[in-house]
């Protein structure tokens, strides 16, 4: 059996008041999470809502490899993600951890 070390990233986004919704919206709408999705070495990309929380955003993401998310970083959708942060974000924190999977 096979192993190998996958990143697993945690995005926290805190969003201004009330522009949670909004900011998932403009993800969608720019079609960020379906491409990220699609992209190579892409295992996982999924946003949830803190049920504590009405101004955080949790995105969870797992890549194969620290190539894969190199390339996700230069896509166009993400630098369209990047450009509307402003717009919607009072902070983002990120949490890389590796991990690994059994083939």
């Amino acid at each position: 059996m096979n192993t190998k070390e996958n990143l697993l990233l945690n995005v926290t986004y805190t969003t201004k008041l009330g522009k949670r919704t909004a900011f998932l919206n403009a993800l969608t709408q720019l079609g960020v999470v379906e491409k990220s999705k699609q992209e190579p070495g892409n295992l996982r990309y999924d946003y949830y809502y803190p049920i504590d929380s009405e101004d955080q955003l949790l995105l969870v993401e797992i890549w194969a490899d620290e190539e894969a998310l190199a390339f996700h970083a230069q896509t166009e959708h993400y630098q369209q993600l990047q450009a509307i942060k402003g717009d919607y974000l009072i902070n983002a924190s990120i949490e890389k951890l590796y991990i690994r999977s059994c083939q």
